[in-house]
């Protein structure tokens, strides 16, 4: 049963009613549909100057999808995760699948950043990023944006707002309100790449 509950099915299921899985520290899964909700009204954010540096001066260039498990393993590499061994092969599963994505942030050919989510026809639920030098996250989460708005997204999903979302511009709606746009962003049929 424990391993059904992170099927690729329950998971573009729950995700598309609002939910979203998160392990504790002892590896425990719960569900989880927060009545306050964190998007990125993503249309209008402007790329920061310093990014725009970093990139210019470091040479820097993404890929979409290279390398989903590096990706999601460097997320997961921090003291405090929510992401679990049994997360990892799930959203692996999902990727395997063509519903979750990463973008890698490249400098002198290393990934040195960069993040993942999973896609479901307009929405895109943006799941964790990591940064090996600073800024690197942040150069991948532009690029995500840029690849939104070039596919015609409606939602950019941040599930809870911290400070670093914030400070990328995340700001918090209410759970009916979310619902609105996640039924709106299911209902167009799209494809991240």
């Amino acid at each position: 049963m424990k391993d059904d509950m992170l099927s690729v099915n329950n998971l573009v299921n729950a995700y598309s009613n609002g939910y979203f899985p998160m392990a504790d520290e002892n590896g425990k899964i719960s569900w989880y549909c927060p009545d306050i909700r964190a998007i990125f009204p993503f249309y209008n954010l402007k790329q920061k100057h310093s990014v725009i540096k970093f990139i210019e001066k470091n040479n820097i260039n993404f890929t979409i999808d290279s390398d989903f498990e590096f990706v999601i393993r460097q997320c997961a590499n921090r003291e405090e995760t929510w992401i679990s061994d049994e997360i990892i092969n799930a959203y692996l599963n999902l990727f395997e699948n063509g519903y979750a994505h990463s973008i890698e942030t490249w400098c002198n050919n290393e990934i040195i950043g960069g993040l993942y989510g999973v896609s479901i026809n307009s929405a895109f639920f943006g799941e964790s990023m990591f940064s090996l030098v600073s800024n690197a996250s942040k150069a991948a989460f532009y690029c995500l944006i840029s690849q939104l708005k070039q596919k015609r997204f409606i939602l950019l999903d941040s599930q809870f707002i911290n400070h670093f979302t914030a400070q990328l511009g995340a700001i918090e709606i209410s759970k009916d309100v979310y619902l609105h746009f996640l039924r709106s962003a299911l209902n167009i049929e799209n494809y991240f790449v």
